[in-house]
């Protein structure tokens, strides 16, 4: 063997025999919040939160703040964000081009397995339904949430308007896009006729701004959607997933390192219980109603012949019936 060949093979051998080295875990953690309510109003809520997290972990960890969801998933996809909380469907989008990952759930204050998208209206309004929104004559204003927020724009738009095969910018005079504390105020103000909204906020609207809660009225409710997940990057190292993953799951329990009393009150004021855990699965229902709405909406274009509508809806149907046939499987085991 030449000279130059034989160190190409110890060298290549060398590499072969050496493990990789462990990543280093991070000295800093930006954590995502998304724009649910003003960010004033978010920082207030979170930062006790994420002061306890930095204790517990020992890196530095920093709000990371976006005025709209996309923002807190571009955050992560470019590894701006490395943990964030999520509604499901910004969960969703965050795991499917975002190297996500839920490991954890929130659990609802009141003990609730999830929380539910409301429609609001104001209290002395005479809308007192669904069928009532739905006149669709082009005289009523409405407020929508996030494009990628889950009981602001998922739920309703496919349990509300996909399902009565109803456009909402053909149906209402204006749409408008806004977060649900957002929404919420706009109805108690009589600045839009309807609005979507969820338990959960709406619990914090009843506490912060008792005088606007009383001027609301909720005329649409949902079925239970899964609770909100936290997600990190899938590239984190494993110390530190193991390092976050115990806070979360012991923060307010008895197992915490932590003062307990202390950090049910920091749960409390973000209308939550101790955590549980949790992982992508939590995103099938949540699949399912993404490709129920998208199968709604093509059938629903006039526009299409009977044709190109079975073309474009046979593949999404077959991918709603592997959801449904994993989520059933769960439900068994």
């Amino acid at each position: 063997m030449k000279p130059l060949n034989a160190l190409k093979a110890l060298a290549l051998g060398f590499a072969i025999a050496t493990p990789a080295l462990a990543q280093d875990a991070p000295t800093e953690i930006n954590f995502g919040i998304i724009s649910t309510e003003s960010q004033q109003n978010l920082r207030q809520q979170w930062e006790p939160f994420l002061a306890d997290m930095e204790a517990a972990t020992g890196a530095k960890v920093n709000p990371f703040f976006a005025s709209d969801y996309a923002g807190v998933i571009e955050g992560m996809r470019f590894d701006k964000v490395q943990v964030a909380w999520f509604g499901n469907k910004s969960a969703m989008e965050a795991v499917d081009r975002a190297e996500g990952e839920i490991f954890v759930q929130t659990v609802d204050g009141s003990g609730n397995p999830g929380y539910w998208s409301l429609i609001l209206a104001p209290a002395d309004s005479p809308l007192t339904s669904v069928e009532d929104l739905l006149k669709c004559d082009g005289t009523l204003n409405f407020g929508i949430g996030d494009p990628n927020s889950t009981s602001g724009f998922l739920v309703p738009t496919t349990f509300v308007f996909a399902a009565n095969g109803i456009d909402p910018k053909e149906c209402f005079k204006t749409v408008r896009n806004a977060n649900h504390e957002t929404n919420a105020l706009a109805v108690a103000n009589g600045q839009v006729d309807a609005a979507t909204n969820n338990t959960e906020n709406l619990a914090r609207i009843e506490q912060n701004n008792p005088e606007a809660f009383k001027k609301i009225k909720i005329i649409w409710k949902s079925p239970l959607i899964p609770a909100d997940p936290i997600v990190w990057r899938k590239d984190l190292p494993q110390e530190t997933k193991d390092k976050i993953k115990n806070f979360f799951l012991t923060y307010g329990t008895s197992e915490t390192a932590g003062d307990q009393a202390a950090e049910l009150k920091v749960l409390e004021a973000l209308v939550w219980a101790p955590f549980r855990t949790s992982s992508n699965d939590q995103l099938l229902p949540i699949r399912v109603m993404e490709l129920s709405k998208q199968i709604a909406q093509i059938e629903a274009d006039d526009a299409l012949s009977a044709e190109d509508k079975a073309a474009k809806t046979e593949p999404l149907k077959a991918e709603k019936a592997e959801h449904e046939a994993a989520i059933a499987a769960q439900t068994q085991g």
